[in-house]
């Protein structure tokens, strides 16, 4: 395993996630994902990230990691419960930050992060509360999440910043251009998630593929419509590749991530020992500079494709009449609003009041707001 030592804490270049055992893929076997986590710790995987949003994941995480705590890195996140608005306060941090010590049986956080943006509190009272659980030595250091760009420059300007987290894929490159330059700038720990594209990019699933009733990807745009086919085009052109490296679809993935400059850690999101195996096959070597441009030209002429597509699908979707399907009515509300996000129509903050308006009651913010 390939590290980078950053202000005293060593990042292993892929980190495991844990957003699954939040139930939105449906239900894990916990036998499994701990055997899952001890052989990724055994392979020399020292980031492990979770977040208070995910359901049991920081209570199981925390019991699994239990005997080599203190040779790990623990990431969690803060700003969201229970299917709420986000909230920043001093408060609610500091409340959050005690229940998470205690969900993880530990007696420190070693990067505690913002999960989502929080309008109605000021940057400098969710820093303060940072700095006071750092002082207090609760916390190790403090980090970014799901943030419009406005308030990560100003986050940057008044805190103590060490890392964002942000979705990078051969699929999702919108960080690599707005959200990359500020780390290599700033010198921050760029943590890239959702690094397979959701999983698209595995190789795994096709359009014919069905999920069962609950499972967040019958609501995800990235399964929906041209956006599905783009995702599918991009892991043929992946297994291309990969054929002529000795590379699997999500292998070549995982190293198109880690070759942009900036990113500390790639997060993967297996649960089983089989997926965590393969993913390990992300790192360890080098892209050649010929393969990694020819992709890079390859996804840049089907974003500029997929960009006409949405537009029409938009405007498709706003100009005709609801289905009377609340089911797929609400899909597509979620697709034109993520679509808009990433294509700079509107702005978060603009839109996302919607979204809280007409999400059924019981469905969690992440499900629009970034899925992570």
């Amino acid at each position: 395993m390939e590290y980078q030592n950053s202000n005293g804490l060593n990042l292993s270049k892929i980190g495991v996630g844990c957003y699954s055992l939040s139930g939105v893929y449906g239900k894990k076997d916990i036998n499994q994902f701990k055997e899952m986590i001890n052989r990724a710790y055994k392979a020399g995987i020292s980031f492990f990230d979770t977040a208070a949003a995910y359901g049991d994941a920081e209570k199981i995480l925390g019991e699994i990691i239990k005997p080599y705590r203190d040779r790990v890195i623990l990431s969690t996140k803060v700003g969201v419960e229970d299917g709420a608005k986000p909230v920043l306060s001093s408060d609610y941090i500091k409340k959050s930050c005690e229940d998470s010590l205690k969900r993880l049986n530990t007696d420190y956080i070693d990067v505690y992060n913002v999960h989502f943006n929080d309008p109605e509190t000021a940057v400098e009272e969710t820093v303060a509360a940072f700095e006071d659980l750092v002082r207090e030595g609760k916390i190790r250091k403090y980090g970014l999440g799901h943030l419009p760009m406005e308030k990560v420059t100003e986050y940057i300007e008044k805190g103590n910043i060490f890392s964002i987290l942000m979705e990078l894929s051969a699929v999702s490159r919108k960080s690599a251009k707005v959200l990359l330059p500020f780390c290599r700038k700033h010198k921050i720990n760029g943590i890239a998630f959702s690094v397979t594209g959701r999983g698209l990019l595995t190789g795994k699933y096709d359009k014919n593929t069905r999920f069962e009733k609950g499972d967040i990807r019958n609501l995800d745009p990235q399964f929906q419509r041209e956006k599905l086919d783009y995702s599918l085009k991009i892991m043929i052109k992946l297994r291309e590749l990969g054929k002529g490296m000795g590379k699997t679809p999500v292998q070549v993935a995982i190293g198109w991530v880690l070759a942009r400059e900036g990113i500390s850690t790639a997060l993967i999101g297996p649960s089983t020992v089989e997926h965590l195996e393969e993913n390990l096959g992300g790192t360890g070597w080098v892209f050649p500079a010929e393969e990694l441009n020819q992709l890079d030209d390859f996804i840049a002429e089907q974003e500029k494709i997929l960009k006409r597509n949405e537009c029409d699908t938009i405007e498709s979707i706003m100009d005709n009449e609801l289905s009377g399907d609340r089911e797929k009515d609400f899909v597509d509300l979620v697709y034109c609003i993520e679509t808009a996000i990433t294509n700079d129509f509107v702005k978060e903050e603009e839109i996302l009041p919607v979204f809280y308006l007409k999400r059924p009651r019981k469905l969690h913010p992440s499900y629009c707001i970034g899925w992570r």
